[in-house]
Formats: C-alpha cells, sequence, structure tokens
C-alpha cells in the first residue's frame, strides 16, 4: 500500500512518521521527501492496519491528511521517462563526464546487442578515439558520422550543465535517412501531389493520368521535356503519389556539379577519402534518402564514368562510397529527367545503351508550353498572385489587351520563362493593372484583332485560337502542315479545326 502524509513542517516530524512504521514492523519499499509531504511505499500494509495507523499519524503534531495513493511521485515520472524513452524511434543515451552510459533508451539495445548502461563509450563504438575526442571537446562536436557494430549513424551529442560545470552529455543516434527526411521538408517549398501541375488543356490531362499510373509503381521512371517545362515538379508528384511519399525526396542537379562533386553528393565519401574531407565520412543521397525518392535532373550530362557507378547500383541496389571498401545497400526509388534526346545520345556513343534502359523502364513526356495554350492565362494568374505575396505588394491582376499577347508568344522558355515574364511584370507595374506594356515579351506574340471585352479566360483562349487558325490554315492548308507549323500534334489541330469550323463551308 502506498500512502501520502501532508504536514506542516516542522524539524523532526519525519522521524515521527517514520518510528510509527518502525513500531508496527513495516517494512518500506520506498520513502519519497516532497516537504511538506511525504509519500511511502509499505507493501505489506493492510487495509486493518492503516485504520489504526492513520489515526495515529493524525495524532503527530502537524500532520494534516493521510490518504491512500495508486503511485508515488518519483515512481510517476520514472514510468513517464520510460514511456517516453521508448517512443523515440532514434537511439538514445546519456552519459556522465566521465564518458560513461547512464541511461539509454530502447531503441539502442538491438544495436548493442543489450543494454549499454554501465559502459564507457569507448567500448560502445567502433573507433575508440571518438570517445576521447568526445571527453576532450566537451561534448561539443558537430553532427558526425559513427559506426556502431559496423552500422553507419549521425551522432549528435549535446552537452548538459549544471551551474556552469559540464555534468555529462545527451546523444542521439539518427540512420541516415531521418536526416535525408529532415533536408527534404528543408528545401522542399512546392505545392505536394498533382494539384501543383496547374492547367486543364487536354495535354496535362493526359500527362496528369499517365503519370497518376507510373506513380505507384515502385521502379525507374525517367521524365523527359524541353527546359524549364516543370519535370522536378512532375517527379516531386510522382513521389507524393507512391508508396515512398512519407519518406525523402531528394534531388541532385547532374549538369550543375563538376564530376568528383557529383559523386560524393550521390554516393558519400568514407573516412580519409580525400585531403579535407568530413572527419568519419559523409553520406550521399542515396543514403540519406533510404526507402525515399532520388531524382536525377538532366540526367544526360552524367558523365561516362558516373553512368557506370549508377548502373551497377541499379543493377543490385549497392554501391561503395569514395575511398570506401564496405558495400552500402539501400532501397532507393530513381526518377531522372532530361531535356535531351537518350536514345539519339546512345546511337552516338554519348550515353550507355544498358543504363538508358534501366532508368527508361517507366517513362513521362512533359508538354511545352506552346501545346498548352489553353493553360497559358490560368497559369499567369496563378504566377501573379505569387508574385504579389512574394514581393509584398498590393494584389494585382492581367489587364485583357495582355491575353492575346501572352497566347500568342512560342515560350522557348515554357513555364519557367513564363513565371519570370509574370514575375518582372508585377514587380516593375505601378498600378493594380498589369498591361501590355509591363509584359517584357520579346516581339513573337501574335495580336488578336478587334477590342471586344473579354468576359473569360475560355473566351480568351478560343477567340485566339480561332483567329489565329484561321489567318494560317490558307498558307498550311492539312493538319499535318498546320501541325508541324505551330509544333503540336495532327490530332491536336484537327479537333481544333473541327471545333471552329474551319475551313468554312461554301
Amino acid at each position: 500500500m502506498r500512502i501520502h502524509v501532508s504536514f506542516i513542517d516542522r524539524v523532526g516530524i519525519t522521524q515521527e512518521v517514520l518510528a510509527l512504521l518502525v513500531g508496527r514492523n513495516l517494512n518500506l519499499d520506498a520513502v519519497e521527501m516532497v516537504p511538506p509531504n511525504v509519500y511511502l511505499d509499505a507493501p505489506a500494509l493492510s487495509f486493518t492496519v492503516f485504520d489504526e495507523l492513520r489515526e495515529a499519524l493524525l495524532q503527530v503534531r502537524g500532520v494534516q491528511t493521510v490518504t491512500v495513493v495508486d503511485i508515488l511521485p518519483g515512481q510517476r515520472r520514472s514510468l513517464q521517462l520510460d514511456a517516453l524513452l521508448a517512443a523515440m524511434s532514434d537511439p538514445v543515451l546519456a552519459v556522465d563526464r566521465d564518458g560513461l552510459v547512464l541511461l539509454a533508451n530502447p531503441a539502442l539495445h538491438p544495436l548493442c546487442e543489450g543494454s549499454p548502461e554501465g559502459r564507457p563509450l569507448a567500448e560502445l563504438f567502433d573507433d575508440p578515439a571518438l570517445a576521447t575526442q568526445l571527453l576532450e571537446q566537451g561534448f561539443r562536436l558537430p553532427l558526425s558520422e559513427v559506426t556502431l557494430r559496423g552500422q553507419a549513424l549521425l551522432l549528435d551529442a549535446m552537452p548538459i550543465h549544471e551551474n556552469d560545470t559540464l555534468t555529462g552529455a545527451l546523444l542521439t543516434l539518427y540512420p541516415p535517412n531521418r536526416i535525408g527526411g529532415r533536408l527534404a521538408a528543408l528545401h522542399h517549398d512546392h505545392a505536394e501531389g498533382f494539384d501543383a501541375l496547374i492547367g486543364d488543356s487536354q495535354p496535362v490531362r493526359a500527362l496528369k493520368a499517365r503519370a497518376l499510373r507510373v506513380a505507384a509503381l515502385d521502379a525507374p521512371l525517367l521524365i523527359h521535356g524541353e527546359t524549364g517545362t516543370g519535370k522536378e515538379l512532375v517527379a516531386r508528384a510522382c513521389h507524393a503519389a507512391s508508396a515512398r511519399c512519407d519518406q525523402p525526396f531528394l534531388a541532385l542537379n547532374c549538369a550543375a556539379l563538376p564530376e568528383s562533386l557529383a559523386e560524393s553528393e550521390l554516393f558519400g565519401y568514407a573516412p580519409g577519402a580525400f585531403t579535407g574531407a568530413q572527419r568519419g565520412g559523409k553520406p550521399g543521397l542515396l543514403e540519406l534518402a533510404h526507402q525515399g525518392t532520388v531524382f536525377l535532373d538532366e540526367i544526360g550530362e552524367m558523365s561516362p564514368y558516373l553512368q557506370a557507378k549508377l548502373l551497377r547500383f541499379l543493377s543490385d541496389g549497392c554501391f561503395r562510397r569514395i575511398g570506401g571498401d564496405r558495400e552500402v545497400k539501400v532501397d532507393v526509388r530513381i526518377l531522372s529527367a532530361t531535356h535531351r534526346d537518350l536514345e539519339k545520345m546512345v546511337g552516338e556513343g554519348n550515353f550507355r545503351e544498358d543504363l538508358f534502359y534501366r532508368l527508361n523502364v517507366l517513362n513521362l513526356e512533359v508538354p511545352p508550353l506552346r501545346e498548352r495554350g489553353q493553360d497559358i492565362l490560368q497559369l499567369a494568374q496563378h504566377f501573379m498572385r505569387q508574385a504579389c505575396t512574394q514581393i509584398q505588394r498590393p494584389p494585382c491582376r492581367l489587364a485583357p489587351d495582355a491575353f492575346p499577347a501572352l497566347l500568342g508568344n512560342r515560350w522557348p522558355g515554357n513555364v519557367r520563362q513564363l513565371q519570370n515574364v509574370i514575375f518582372r511584370s508585377a514587380a516593375v507595374c505601378e498600378g493594380t493593372l498589369v498591361e501590355l506594356a509591363d509584359l517584357d515579351i520579346a516581339g513573337t506574340a501574335v495580336a488578336r484583332p478587334g477590342s471586344g471585352e473579354i468576359g473569360s479566360l475560355e473566351e480568351a483562349v478560343e477567340g485566339f485560337e480561332k483567329d489565329l487558325l484561321s489567318r494560317l490554315y490558307g498558307s498550311y492548308p492539312s493538319t499535318r502542315q498546320l501541325a508541324a507549323r505551330l509544333c503540336t500534334s495532327h490530332s491536336a489541330i484537327a479537333i481544333r479545326l473541327r471545333k471552329y469550323g474551319i475551313p468554312a463551308k461554301a
């Protein structure tokens, strides 16, 4: 039985309370003093004896109440601490100032083949010098890679001080993909899923329908499209719609880094791999994204050496870090993208044929903006709202006379170019209405005749399309000729010609 005695604090009252229990030959498993309270755990105390004891305790000067409790405060805190440590998925251990393990959570036990409590740090990690370095630096060590029974982990050390005196430290060990998830969240400011792909045109609807099907398949995916079409956005949407959506999504632009740096970013490096290498080595994106997705943008720019190393990884999921001799195996889905014709590059000997077929298990084609005329104004209005928010100016809108210029431009830079044009116009426009003069567009726009009031986005798009097709049909009097002139499919042109009654019947 556990009892709680509250009292008015005075010298000697605790001894008088304990003397009453000793006089009844009651053994105590625990006594907790939290003045003005004392908590007693007496397992052999029966309710019959408790009633008599309660009366005796209340006779002691200063004692106010005597009640039965279900658990002592210290025991409750211990249970709560155990539950908190058990709920932590990352291994955590507390050490004293000499590096002796005081406490460890259950997540660490499988790595140590039992509880490490009472053992020195030097016996815990594979590198005994790590404990010496931690002690010499007062447990002030940047996030570092360590190995524990051959498993690579990232160590985060936090020193603990009491009255400006070092008393120990709290050490947390992270699997590399946990850090990868945090990096993905930190670097990701895009909308999730296919809702981020703005547009209702037939090419975009077809892209979304196909992407939804391939996103659920756990196989390599190759995304092809011109520069600025939004290939990474499609890759992120496919990741968000896959079974790996809760795991990291990390991206590497193969054209942005030299071969040596790209290799270390993707595969990581072992300790001492080169001069200036981080102590303990460094995991690459493949390890950081374990169970998630790695997106390789501009895969056509990858060097032949890295192509061979990537091919080996795609074969069995294994690789070696730079300067390392240990095989690392991870579970990662590879999504890649390029604006180049990889089949042509294979024929010219500039890209490995075997790697092309490994990457091209599934594929998507992202349409250029010129084939998405119906989406241009919708995208422009979205980017206008986005730009106004970003530069913190009052909301502004596009004037109707700017619609034909936007619709008539060929947009060689695709969606990215449109976004930049809208951002500039929002930045330089003095009022809340963006006029044609505010748009910095090269002189490729086709003006729509007439100055009638435009009632809706659909009317503006249809009016422009009909006028453009009517004017060009005389020079290109077949669907295939007209499709070639406008750089789109002949089926899309045929649908629009029938829709607008072109050519007009005599």
